[in-house]
């Protein structure tokens, strides 16, 4: 099999390359033969069973994986912007529950803190979030306001020197198992999406109980469900960002986290094609491996073509990153167009599995399944299609903010 990831030494080096060596030794090693029975009890959504995952993200913890593009002096690996990549790539490439761990610990929450945060919450949260001593999510969707972010319901009223948190947010990874939740909230209704502020809630507030989505589609080794604040007191030092700056806040973490999605679709992508492969010179038809019926190469080659365009727009928006370039419209793209097309790969992969590939005897049908919520989360890609029309008709800018993603600075990250 060609290691379809050898042509990118333009952008990778060989620290990267060790670095995806580590987390598919680790994916194939400890996740992949048990993710099949994970998935089948929908292990991720089921009270106390969702404990499963608890050892995994430990060990991704352990590993670097959690802290992979954080400085070391924040107990990160010091890697760049592009090592996130290859991280969400290989995770996802064994299952999309373990690149979702990145994505909402990582991309949403430990990159927001440190953007956004001031040294002390840094200290005091990202530190362990980024050895993977405590587990991070993210809270902004909520029953009624998803893509429009404008309609949550959600309050903090400013009491002393507390604010008040009540509301329910859902479909929020890593719900039951988290440490640390980033919550958007209103301040100031009034004012619309001027008015909503960030909060650092930790899980052992007083008034936060959580409550696990059961029957999802895809992702069932994954937890995801409802975070509940009912008259939560949050510290005023808790507030990530001035007042009024959570949208802005919101709206950066979901760069990141489109990244990371967009990322691991690509390794979704090559997971289908490999499987789609090593089947196709298996089975034969008509005296002959199915690989040689033109049809099926067609399949194979639009995989290839996929997953290579995929790949480019994510390390563009990579290497945009490690540069301190403001990236949300290259990472929108690359957003779209991955998660789009691995959900086309699966289906094809499927096609060439075929009644075989109807079962989880094979585990194409798993990578469709799961494929098909990333074409959702963190943006729709109707919303993803707008975004780009808007860019190129100049009908959306990228302002500047009060603090930007910083560049990657080697020497600095590994201090």
């Amino acid at each position: 099999m060609i290691d379809w990831t050898e042509n990118y030494g333009f952008l990778l080096n060989e620290q990267h390359d060790m670095l995806r060596k580590t987390v598919r030794d680790f994916a194939e090693k400890e996740v992949a033969p048990y993710i099949r029975e994970w998935d089948r009890k929908g292990a991720g959504d089921h009270a106390g069973t969702a404990e499963h995952m608890v050892p995994i993200i430990k060990r991704m913890g352990e590993l670097g994986f959690l802290g992979v593009c954080l400085p070391q002096k924040y107990g990160g690996a010091g890697f760049d912007y592009l090592g996130l990549a290859v991280v969400c790539e290989e995770l996802e490439r064994v299952d999309t529950s373990l690149r979702v761990i990145l994505s909402v610990h990582t991309g949403l929450n430990s990159l927001a803190v440190f953007q956004w945060g001031t040294e002390e919450q840094k200290q005091k949260y990202l530190v362990p979030q980024a050895t993977g001593a405590k587990i991070a999510a993210y809270c902004l969707t909520e029953p009624n306001a998803g893509t429009d972010v404008a309609g949550m319901q959600s309050t903090a009223v400013l009491e002393g020197d507390h604010y008040i948190l009540n509301g329910e947010k859902t479909w929020i990874s890593l719900s039951d198992l988290a440490d640390h939740y980033l919550v958007v909230a209103y301040t100031d209704k009034a004012k619309k999406q001027r008015g909503m502020t960030a909060f650092i809630v930790e899980r052992s507030f007083e008034g936060v109980s959580t409550v696990p989505i059961h029957g999802k589609l895809g992702v069932r080794a994954g937890n995801t469900g409802s975070v509940i604040f009912e008259n939560v007191r949050v510290p005023v030092a808790n507030r990530l960002g001035e007042e009024g700056e959570g949208f802005k806040i919101a709206m950066t973490a979901l760069d990141n986290g489109r990244y990371t999605v967009a990322t691991g679709a690509t390794g979704l992508i090559q997971a289908a094609l490999e499987a789609s492969v090593k089947y196709a010179k298996e089975r034969e038809t008509f005296g002959v491996q199915i690989g040689q019926h033109q049809l099926v190469k067609r399949m194979i080659s639009h995989m290839v073509l996929k997953l290579e365009t995929a790949r480019l727009l994510c390390y563009r928006a990579g290497w945009l990153k490690n540069q301190g370039i403001r990236n949300t419209r290259e990472t929108t793209l690359a957003k779209w167009h991955a998660t789009v097309e691995s959900f086309n790969c699966a289906n094809d992969a499927i096609q060439i599995h075929g009644a075989y590939g109807f079962s989880d005897e094979y585990p194409v049908e798993r990578y469709l399944r799961n494929s098909r919520g990333a074409v959702i989360y963190e943006g729709t890609r109707e919303l993803q299609e707008l975004l780009q029309a808007d860019f190129a008709l100049s009908e959306r800018e990228n302002k500047p903010l009060r603090c930007e993603l910083p560049a990657y600075d080697e020497e600095a990250w590994n201090a």
